[in-house]
């Protein structure tokens, strides 16, 4: 678990970190440099969610090489939507850069947009606690939360 108390807001106790995949883990369906080195030295303190429309056809290579099988999404923003609430939503992290993770950033307690090299969608960003330039600011964000709480706090 990664605990936090952000001043102006309260405790946030994160279990889960949901991820999509296409333009904020990867970039035309390879793995983002960085990013498993990351995610192995998160695992020991949140589940890690991959979720993704495999637009790039790669997915069963980004699972073997993270070692966790994604969640497929089939319909877009509601479904990621409906995943994080059924996580618990104030529990949940979730890190994105599509139109189609409005409602995924949306429900979620930490809400971060990635504005990486696929752009970011900005109907993402009014529903965004965070933005930052690429998916490695935003892990480390989760490694060393005083940021977060630095730039959080109200």
């Amino acid at each position: 678990m990664i605990e936090m108390n952000i001043p102006g807001r309260g405790k946030v106790s994160l279990e889960h970190l949901v991820l999509d995949v296409n333009g904020t883990i990867a970039c035309d369906g390879v793995l983002i440099p960085g990013v498993k080195e990351r995610l192995d030295a998160l695992h020991p303190y949140v589940d890690i969610h991959l979720l993704t429309a495999d637009t790039h056809g790669s997915q069963a290579a980004i699972d073997a090489e993270l070692g966790i099988t994604a969640t497929i999404i089939q319909h877009g923003t509601t479904e990621k939507g409906a995943y994080i609430l059924s996580l618990g939503a104030d529990q949940v992290a979730a890190i994105g850069n599509g139109a189609n993770d409005t409602a995924m950033l949306n429900a979620a307690a930490v809400r971060i947009a990635i504005l990486g090299p696929e752009g970011m969608a900005t109907t993402l960003l009014a529903n965004a606690d965070v933005l930052v330039r690429d998916i490695n600011d935003a892990l480390d964000l989760l490694l060393r939360p005083k940021r977060l709480v630095a730039t959080l706090r109200r």
